[in-house]
């Protein structure tokens, strides 16, 4: 039987912010790569993604996200066995084995984990949600994130490592976690921290150290990159230096500015109005996330909405930070506008399961 689609429960004011955001990055991309040749297809791929990624969102949209339930633990283990495989046929980049390369493009799969955490904790914070109040289930529920991160961890990749714990901790809350749960695993994950130092990567230990322990005579190295993110903001003013005109970055004197540090591009070309305007944007689609999850028909759309709002917020807050200098350097993207395949697509697909969740809020009519 073919049932109706009911179009006036879709949220169209999301889809209209994150397309807007889709294409300022596009734009301030095009502005970053300051006219180096090596770098001159970047937009275009970047559109390319972009438009495989609103396909891909209207086809998560269009399938009722309760499908997903089932098929979430066979994802589980296939992004299991995905992550295992980078270890032995990953490219390694920065230190880091995170990418399959296939020829022109090269797949992350740790962005896609996300995703699947998000449906396999929504499914189960769903079906056992009377019973948080004891641990063994918040465990249970530890031990199906830990069963991600681990890998992630392994590649070595801290900050989405830390992103999905964020997630499973933000849909936990809402799901019912106590507040003497949240405190424990707070100083549980404080402790892990200082304990785990020692056995960072080199290059993550230096950018704990360069930014706990900063060398106030240094230009060059680690902390080149943050020195030059700092001027260039500082240097926008109120309306910035101009759309392809900011110095800082048609100098090159910002590095990796297409990616980590566009933040710090917005800033300084267009100054503090776009780089307040930019986090408004990012701001109300994280807002539209919580709408559809305040409105969801179930509790398992709710938690799949939450799950995608606290990975936007996140990132959001982590980028915009690390370009301040306010925490040390990581590699989180700045959500819809930071260039990459992998982080595009999986933003735009999460995007596509709340609307699934704003569309299918009420039982369909035939």
């Amino acid at each position: 039987m073919i049932r109706r689609i009911a179009w006036e429960n879709f949220d169209y004011w999301l889809l209209g912010l994150v397309a807007t955001l889709v294409i300022f990055g596009t734009a301030m991309i095009r502005s970053a790569i300051a006219g180096n040749a090596v770098l001159a297809q970047v937009p275009s791929r970047q559109l390319i993604f972009a438009a495989v990624g609103f396909v891909l969102m209207a086809g998560f949209a269009l399938m009722d996200y309760h499908h997903w339930r089932p098929l979430s633990k066979y994802l589980y283990v296939g992004t299991i066995v995905l992550l295992i495989g980078l270890k032995f046929a990953g490219e390694t980049l920065f230190g880091s084995a995170r990418w399959f390369n296939l020829g022109p493009v090269r797949v992350q799969p740790s962005e896609f984990a996300k995703i699947v955490l998000i449906l396999v904790q929504a499914g189960f914070l769903d079906k056992y949600q009377d019973r948080l109040q004891q641990m063994r289930w918040v465990l249970l529920s530890a031990m199906l994130t830990a069963g991600i991160v681990v890998w992630v961890l392994l590649q070595p990749d801290l900050s989405t490592s830390v992103t999905l714990v964020v997630i499973w901790l933000a849909m936990l809350w809402v799901a019912g976690l106590r507040w003497k749960h949240i405190a424990l695993f707070s100083a549980l994950g404080a402790v892990a921290g200082v304990a785990g130092f020692p056995f960072l990567a080199d290059y993550q230990k230096a950018r704990i150290l360069n930014f706990l322990f900063p060398d106030p005579n240094a230009r060059h190295g680690a902390i080149y990159n943050v020195l030059q993110a700092l001027t260039s903001i500082g240097s926008g003013g109120l309306f910035g230096q101009g759309y392809g005109q900011g110095p800082q970055v048609q100098y090159r004197f910002l590095k990796v500015r297409h990616t980590d540090f566009i933040f710090a591009v917005i800033a300084h070309e267009l100054g503090f109005v776009g780089a307040v305007l930019t986090i408004v944007l990012l701001s109300l689609v994280i807002w539209r996330c919580l709408v559809v999850a305040r409105r969801a028909y179930d509790t398992f759309g709710a938690l799949i909405a939450v799950g995608v709002a606290a990975m936007l917020g996140f990132h959001m807050m982590v980028n915009i930070a690390m370009n301040l200098n306010l925490i040390p350097v990581t590699g989180l993207p700045l959500p819809f506008i930071t260039y990459g395949g992998s982080t595009l697509l999986s933003t735009l697909m999460a995007v596509g399961l709340v609307e699934s969740v704003a569309l299918y809020r009420r039982p369909l009519e035939p």
